[in-house]
């Protein structure tokens, strides 16, 4: 891969990382924020579960986070777009959708596919 098309994965996954930190700052504010005492148990359930909805998005967040800084030290490390599982690389297309990706797509599927019959 150039460097070119490095440089604009990089960019890309300092974008993302961005944003979430972003909506991690506007989440924090929001719930300081929040010091109403609300008196309806509906009204305060509702609130409770909004709440609780934000948290497992921050959390799931905070997990892709950790694997934007991977993605940017393979970056750094020129090990990016090689595939974990095979050494080969990683389809474009696969790392455009996807960008902190450590596997190519048939690796992903060979994965995924003993995981359910582990499962199973």
């Amino acid at each position: 891969m150039d460097k070119e098309m490095l440089e604009r994965f990089r960019q890309q996954l300092i974008a993302k990382q961005q944003e979430i930190l972003e909506e991690v700052d506007r989440t924090l504010d929001d719930m300081t924020d929040q010091t109403d005492n609300i008196p309806d148990p509906n009204d305060r359930a509702t609130v409770e579960s909004g709440r609780s909805f934000e948290l497992r998005i921050r959390d799931r967040e905070r997990k892709l986070l950790s694997k934007i800084e991977e993605a940017l030290h393979r970056i750094e490390d020129e090990e990016f777009g090689i595939c974990d599982g095979c050494g080969e690389d990683i389809g474009l297309k696969r790392l455009e959708a996807r960008p902190v990706t450590t596997y190519c797509i048939d690796c992903k599927t060979l994965q995924e596919n003993k995981e359910k019959s582990v499962g199973a």
